[in-house]
């Protein structure tokens, strides 16, 4: 029996920024993010989304998409960093909005037997939720689960890491019958606790803040969605985690140069160049090439052999992102989406051929793994059209990008959406203080 991916659906946010208007509003040239980096827009969320109506949006376009029985889905495991509560589950809006909707018919509450969690560890935790569930399928092959990965990446303005923002999710369904992939049950992992991206509470006086009732403690602690972060050292995390985690892979399969065996090597990207250049180091030690200083890795990175590999195994995994920016946990699985697409569109026969997955969360783990596509692959991909989508997205200005990142505007710049969105926080009732209410718009 075999276990793995019986089909996929998405959702990006239905607004996004020129990355060329970004980058001349804050004085940086545009091609070093458009040719440098690959970025070319950024999907931002409007005033009525957030995680729990993108991870909403693409599960009930996965149920409907493929003809799936809600009663039939045991699980659904969100791995997420945006999270809406500190208690209770994102996992937790989505099956609620989602479950409304089927409601006339699946009848009421028809995800009432099913199990709903969180997975957190920044970019990695819709892996970790893949791995739980392939694992939970494998012991009970004749259940499914669902797998969404959903984020918002924010990011102070004008800092560094503006510029690569994004957003969206993906829903997976995992099951005993691999319409897509069959994933093997192998896993190289490396895990080390550093501070190169995290998103701690942060301490504040009550005098220092504006109005703060009498009833607050003279020290408050603060949320907010914009990490901490020190990038060039993350990146070093990364490119060290994904080494020790290919290595592990290599011992525990006997695989001596697994990349020779992948048809494509699908990235975790934070912007999407980020996986060709992380991954030098490990394609120079596979091919006996010096890698000790900044001048030969430059030299390894611009070779015509090591561009041919990009080409062919890299490249198309990218294109995506160049379109949506970071994901978080969403980006490593938009990776395989655009791989896949791009595939189908040009008619490439894909059945057979191993997939290899490089995901990476700050903080700091990797994973690596491997699938098979399956026979019937072209029939999931089918009903995508990924790159359509991408193009009937709506282009906000500078100045609506900013009001938004600010929550300045109290209307959806789009007021006429269709789906899943926000309609209202409770402020007044203390029992109900914070609680988040959904609407679905047809």
């Amino acid at each position: 029996m075999t276990f793995g991916i019986e089909a996929v659906s998405y959702h990006v946010p239905s607004l996004y920024l020129e990355i060329k208007d970004l980058a001349t509003e804050r004085g940086i040239d545009p091609a070093k993010l458009e040719k440098g980096l690959g970025l070319h827009k950024m999907a931002f969320p409007d005033v009525h989304e957030d995680a729990a109506t993108f991870a909403a949006e693409a599960l009930l376009k996965l149920i409907t998409d493929y003809e799936i029985n809600p009663k039939e889905i045991a699980r659904i495991y969100l791995g997420t960093e945006s999270a809406l509560d500190a208690a209770k589950p994102t996992a937790s809006y989505i099956m609620q909005m989602v479950e409304k909707v089927l409601e006339k018919e699946s009848g009421e509450r028809c995800f009432r037997n099913c199990d709903v969690v969180d997975l957190t560890f920044a970019c990695i935790g819709a892996v970790d939720a893949l791995h739980n569930s392939l694992d939970f399928v494998r012991a009970n092959p004749g259940k499914k689960a669902v797998v969404i990965a959903s984020d918002y990446a924010k990011y102070e303005l004008a800092s560094s890491g503006e510029y690569t923002q994004g957003g969206g999710a993906v829903a997976v369904l995992v099951s005993a019958k691999p319409d897509l992939m069959e994933m093997e049950n192998e896993w190289g992992v490396a895990t080390e606790s550093v501070f190169d991206f995290f998103k701690p509470r942060r301490h504040f006086k009550k005098d220092d803040l504006a109005n703060a009732p009498e009833s607050f403690p003279d020290k408050i602690e603060i949320f907010t969605d914009e990490p901490v972060f020190d990038g060039q050292y993350s990146n070093q995390c990364y490119q060290d985690r994904i080494r020790e985690a290919y290595d592990h892979y290599r011992e525990i399969t006997g695989k001596d140069r697994p990349s020779d065996h992948w048809r494509y090597l699908i990235f975790h990207l934070p912007y999407a160049f980020h996986g060709k250049r992380v991954f030098t180091e490990i394609y120079s030690r596979e091919n006996g090439l010096s890698y000790e200083n900044p001048e030969e890795q430059k030299a390894v990175a611009k070779s015509e052999e090591y561009l041919q590999f990009i080409n062919e195994k890299i490249e198309t995994s990218q294109r995506a992102s160049s379109e949506i920016g970071n994901m978080y946990t969403a980006s490593v699985f938009m990776a395989l989406l655009s791989a896949l697409q791009t595939a189908f569109n040009e008619n490439e026969e894909l059945a057979g051929q191993e997939i290899g997955f490089l995901a990476y969360g700050s903080g700091s783990k990797s994973k690596v793994f491997a699938g098979k596509i399956a026979g019937n692959w072209k029939s999931v991909v089918s009903k995508w059209n990924l790159f359509e989508n991408l193009k009937n997205r709506t282009a906000i200005d500078f100045e609506t990008y900013e009001k938004l990142h600010r929550k300045q505007l109290e209307k959806s710049v789009n007021p006429g959406y269709k789906g899943f969105g926000l309609q209202s926080i409770e402020l007044e009732n203390p029992l109900l203080k914070g609680a988040r209410y959904y609407d679905f718009k047809k």
